[in-house]
């Protein structure tokens, strides 16, 4: 039986432009490639604040999505991107490999919304846990990953 998330309305980039946007991110944030060197360099030196709420616009996510995600506030991102601070390495690096996992998945699904509502739905490739719930820890993203890249070659579970 498939489970479904319950989530709030939010709003996303039309289809048309989601792919673009989750592009357009992902070269401004410098993950297009699957360098790891680059992922950590990026991680360590920090991401601005801006980043979060970047992510934010694109993902869709609500605010309590963020803040159960990524484990802070949104108030908070907020403040450090008026101080204009950096977020610490192990924030950076979650939302470094989380815009490369909506470029995945935009590029898979076609759009971020198509892309979302997998996210919300239990996969079987996951031990029919919904991928979301996976996305708060790195190991998660890793395996969220994974399972896109059996979607894209057809190798399902």
């Amino acid at each position: 039986m498939e489970k479904k998330r319950k989530k709030k309305h939010t709003s996303y980039p039309s289809d048309q432009d989601s792919v673009a946007l989750a592009h357009e991110a992902m070269v401004h944030y410098g993950v297009l490639s699957n360098d790891p060197v680059a992922l950590l360099i990026n991680s360590k030196h920090g991401l601005n604040a801006k980043a979060a709420l970047d992510f934010i616009a694109l993902s869709g996510f609500t605010y309590e999505e963020f803040q159960e995600t990524f484990k802070t506030t949104v108030k908070t991102i907020q403040n450090y991107a008026v101080q204009d601070l950096k977020l610490d390495a192990p924030l950076s690096e979650k939302l470094l490999k989380s815009f490369a996992l909506f470029h995945k998945g935009t590029e898979i699904f076609g759009s971020v919304k198509a892309f979302t509502e997998w996210l919300n739905t239990s996969s079987v490739g996951l031990g029919n846990q919904i991928p979301f719930d996976l996305m708060d820890t790195i190991t998660g993203i890793d395996l969220i990953e994974e399972e896109l890249i059996r979607i894209e070659y057809g190798a399902l579970a």
